[in-house]
């Protein structure tokens, strides 16, 4: 179990370095908007490292070793994201979109029909805010991640995870003074699907 636990975690720490490496060479093309959140610096070690950490748990909890490839997809796209919103604000869709596709083509083939269920319970009420704010408010960036989200740990779970998200974003937002203006929201929802990766595999 503790070499399984290593590899795991040399895995997912790969996954996740090649996801800063795409996600800030996609952020270097992309456009910044002047009502668009500060940009910042994408925290690499951290992001490897709490990578590392949920491969390893993956890697000694997975029931087949395709559940490992797509958590460690999963996770390569968070951290592209991170870097990316975090950058210039912007949640590109591929990096939503193309994980999403390949969790649903499979729930499709293996007639896992709660997979298209949970992915819409989150999807629902984030693009209701995206469309009610224009997309200022809750980008549709966000809504696809959610989307991504609810299919990856289940419509309660995600739930749970997302509230939490959105009261830490607010929080975080007022006692660093951002009480007004836009805030890069994608990594609260990336670091809550990360944390409850976990607690998917146990259920």
């Amino acid at each position: 179990m503790l070499l399984a636990a290593l590899l795991g975690a040399a895995f997912f720490a790969l996954a996740a370095y090649v996801g800063t490496l795409v996600g800030n060479a996609v952020a270097d093309t992309l456009p910044r908007f002047d009502d668009g959140p500060p940009s910042g610096p994408p925290p690499i070690a951290a992001l490897i490292g709490a990578s590392a950490l949920i491969g390893a748990f993956t890697a000694t909890h997975a029931v087949a070793p395709t559940q490992v490839l797509l958590i460690a997809l999963v996770c390569t796209a968070l951290v592209a994201i991170w870097c990316c919103d975090v950058r210039t604000g912007i949640v590109p869709d591929y990096f939503t979109l193309v994980p999403l596709g390949v969790m649903l083509a499979i729930a499709l083939w293996s007639h896992e029909w709660w997979m298209f269920v949970s992915a819409a319970v989150p999807f629902l009420p984030f693009a209701v805010a995206a469309a009610l704010s224009r997309g200022r408010g809750m980008g549709w960036g966000d809504v696809k991640l959610v989307a991504l989200g609810g299919a990856v740990l289940g419509a309660q779970l995600s739930l749970v995870a997302f509230a939490i998200a959105c009261m830490v974003a607010v929080g975080v937002s007022y006692f660093t003074g951002r009480k007004s203006g836009a805030i890069a929201f994608a990594p609260y929802l990336a670091a809550a699907i990360g944390a409850a990766l976990p607690i998917g595999l146990m259920r």
